[in-house]
């Protein structure tokens, strides 16, 4: 129903209205009596066998939630209900900062992407914290957390201080955003000096609190391995906890769409399809790279249950949707972790060739 009815329904609106209309829907569903459990009855599939510890956390599942979804830490409850394991909100930022002039959310249906120059619009840290202690999440959370776009980037390690310190004992873990593409400068954070700065600050705060949370870095797709590895050694060197990889992309190749209607949209980071041959050759060498020492969460187009296979095949501990989800709607969760099931139950009696062409099959 929602490819045939609900999706062509949406994409006639602009993208960010049409996103904006169904976070409200779901907002509405909370006062709908028995709304929310009937959600949770279609939706939601536990397996013991994909339940996944990391970091000291039980994953019920290994499908999470990438950050820009839940942009201020409003909906991790209502999401829940379809199935994911986790959710990262955010991103966010110490001040609330309106992100640039719109229209900066655009779809390429031939593609199955999207392009945002959102520019890391949020209310702002203390906003999420109000949410957070109003309403106690029931999925784990994690806060993406970046910089002020008005703060210079040689003073960027004071903001993401900041709202770690503000948010320390009200999420599971945190995502350190240095990647954006949205954000004039922010991905000159990646150079090794000023990553340095940021990690070694934020891991000081860290230590001056009793509970030890994670702390991961979300690093671009469009890196060198010269500068992936300088940023794998100093991860390694200061204790980050794992690596999401990875955000959105600046490239353009390989597009369906044409090419005006590329150029026409302009400037923004590229999600979906076209992202994940990057993507998935990013997380295996991150993996291969740090001899497994450093955990990979996947993130980048990952538009179908198999390929959520691929990447936990390449290394990843976990996944993360965020584009698949608009694009195959309400039920990708639970189809990725049938998936995963029925993987798990043949890997256990046939041959890896026979799992491969079967799982191919079901496809």
């Amino acid at each position: 129903m929602y490819k045939m009815l609900i999706r062509p329904l949406l994409f006639l609106l602009p993208a960010e209205k049409a996103h904006n209309i169904t976070m409200g829907a779901l907002k509405v569903l909370r006062y709908i009596p028995g709304a929310r459990a009937f959600t949770r009855m279609c939706f939601c599939r536990r397996s013991k066998s994909l339940e996944t510890e990391l970091f000291g956390i039980k994953f019920p599942n290994p499908v999470g939630i990438a950050a820009g979804l839940d942009k201020n830490g409003e909906f991790y409850n209502d999401l829940a209900n379809f199935g994911f394991g986790f959710i990262e909100i955010g991103a966010l930022t110490p001040e609330p900062q309106p992100g640039n002039p719109s229209p900066r959310l655009f779809r390429l249906p031939k593609d199955q992407a999207l392009i945002n120059r959102m520019g890391i619009n949020n209310k702002g840290a203390r906003s999420a914290l109000k949410q957070l202690r109003s309403t106690p999440p029931r999925i784990i959370v994690a806060a993406n957390i970046s910089k002020n776009s008005t703060t210079p980037n040689d003073l960027s390690y004071k903001d993401y201080c900041r709202s770690l310190a503000l948010m320390y004992d009200f999420v599971d873990f945190f995502v350190l955003n240095v990647s954006c593409p949205n954000v004039k400068d922010l991905q000159q954070l990646q150079g090794d000096h000023m990553l340095s700065q940021v990690i070694e600050s934020v891991m000081e705060v860290r230590r001056y609190n009793e509970t030890s949370r994670p702390i991961l870095l979300k690093i671009s797709p469009d890196l060198e391995h010269s500068q992936l590895d300088e940023i794998i050694h100093l991860c390694l060197i200061n204790g980050i906890d794992g690596i999401v990889a990875t955000n959105t992309t600046r490239s353009r190749d390989n597009l369906k769409s044409p090419g005006k209607t590329v150029d026409a949209i302009g400037e923004g980071g590229l999600s979906g399809a076209p992202l994940f041959e990057k993507a998935l050759a990013t997380v295996k060498y991150i993996r291969e790279k740090s001899n497994g020492l450093l955990p990979v969460i996947a993130s980048g187009g990952i538009m179908t249950p198999a390929q959520a296979g691929m990447m936990l095949d390449a290394g990843a501990s976990l996944v993360e949707v965020y584009t698949g989800f608009i694009y195959n709607g309400p039920a990708f969760a639970r189809r990725i972790i049938r998936y995963l099931k029925k993987r798990e139950r043949l890997r256990r009696i046939k041959s890896p060739q026979t799992v491969k062409a079967l799982m191919q099959s079901s496809e």
